[in-house]
């Protein structure tokens, strides 16, 4: 679990204009570089080569790099559309977060501001002759970047935005998401299996909206300086406000002491990726449920989000052992059960007339049961018999005949269980 500070950083630096401001900084300072970088050239050597070129070689890039970065911007800006419009609104925060996209933009952005200050130079006689050749050579190396640079925006392109790479881009976050919290099931600190001790004093939010980052480090320190022990309510993705506590504070914290942890909370008005697999698990089911609307009439994209969230929830099973870091704070488990509950319920209600959509789901769970029936067989169990329920009045004889024989193999297999947390 990262501290508050670098998880902010974090966010930060996954922004396209911090980017941009990155290489243009770089930009002007490799353009003032060449005027003090000049002098220090070793005498009895020519450097009039390119000289004559380099004015109208940087004249060139400033004007059609202008160009080429409002086009850019405006194919990303398409793409956020499309995936708005088609998949969901909440995708595209990945898509604005894809490196490839903002080193590319980055670039183009830096290349003409690097020529337009270059040309100003020059205008200027703020380069002498080996400050010139400086300006060719870097000029030169520029010249390369843009290059790589196309070539890496025209691959890129190719699936950029499109359905199947959004479908990558959601899986990935949520996987990462679900290793981390696998890792550490309880971020660190000790399993919470009940209620908070009654003398404990509750801290209520301060602020509506929802957790998306919680310091346990700095809830560590301040309990240690108290004396006292932290249970935390609320976890990254739950919605709080100032009558939903976010923790428990035992004695003999103080009041104060206990408004401090609020400090360690960071509280938005919507949910991130990072921290909140069930968020990811959400999203995912939201491209379901666009794709089972009868505007869209898309199946197969739901049945290839039914395959992906087995993949993901079998994270749930890999082996681990967890550490306990922070001794003083106790966390309340995430469940595959309340996991499940993100993804099934509303694909079954949206895909209850549509059979392949059903069978599906019924054999997705069945898939997970068969991969750990002891962890999943219970939620599996009950979702199957809550799919088949929504699909009874819609399906054919048939193929009711066939729902119920993979949903009387899940019932089979659920027998066999063991605590649900992961």
């Amino acid at each position: 679990m990262i501290s508050k500070a670098r998880w902010i950083w974090r966010q930060l630096s996954r922004k396209l204009w911090v980017t941009s401001v990155v290489y243009a900084l770089a930009a002007l300072a490799t353009a003032g570089a060449a005027s003090w970088i000049g002098p220090m050239l070793p005498e009895g050597i020519d450097y009039s080569i390119g000289t004559d070129a380099v004015e109208a070689v940087l004249t060139i890039i400033a004007s059609s790099m202008l160009t080429v970065t409002t086009f850019a911007f405006g194919t990303m800006l398409g793409a956020f559309n499309a995936a708005a419009t088609n998949i969901t609104p909440r995708a595209t925060n990945l898509l604005q977060h894809d490196r490839t996209t903002q080193k590319v933009l980055s670039t183009f952005l830096g290349s003409f501001i690097f020529s337009l200050v270059s040309v100003i130079g020059l205008k200027a006689g703020a380069y002498g002759p080996n400050g010139k050749f400086v300006l060719f050579v870097v000029t030169l190396a520029l010249v390369a970047l843009i290059v790589i640079g196309m070539l890496r925006w025209i691959a890129h392109l190719t699936a950029y935005g499109r359905r199947d790479d959004t479908h990558d881009r959601v899986e990935q976050a949520v996987a990462e998401a679900l290793r981390a919290r696998t890792d550490e099931p309880w971020l660190g600190a000790h399993p919470m299996t009940g209620p908070a001790p009654f003398d404990a004093r509750a801290v209520m939010a301060d602020r509506i909206g929802y957790v998306r980052h919680v310091d346990l480090a700095a809830l560590q320190a301040v309990a240690e300086a108290a004396g006292c022990a932290i249970w935390v309510a609320a976890l990254p993705g739950s919605f709080v406000h100032p009558g939903a506590p976010l923790l428990w504070v035992g004695a003999p914290a103080s009041e104060a002491e206990g408004a401090t942890c609020l400090d360690a909370f960071d509280i938005g008005a919507t949910r991130s990726f990072d921290q909140d697999p069930r968020f990811g698990l959400s999203v995912l089911t939201e491209i379901a449920e666009r794709a089972l609307s009868p505007a869209v009439n898309d199946p197969g994209s739901a049945i290839d989000i039914l395959g992906r969230a087995v993949r993901l929830l079998a994270i749930c099973t890999e082996t681990r052992s967890p550490e306990v870091r922070y001794n003083r704070l106790w966390v309340p488990p995430l469940t595959v059960a309340e996991m499940m509950e993100d993804v099934f319920p509303p694909i079954a209600r949206d895909g209850a007339g549509i059979f392949a959509v059903q069978i599906r789901l019924q054999k997705a769970l069945l898939a997970l049961c068969e991969i750990d029936a002891a962890l999943f067989g219970r939620a599996a169990s009950e979702q199957a018999r809550a799919a088949l329920t929504r699909a009874e009045p819609q399906m054919l004889p048939d193929e009711l005949a066939r729902l119920r024989d993979v949903a009387g193999r899940i019932g089979a297999l659920s027998d066999n269980r063991r605590p649900p947390g992961i």
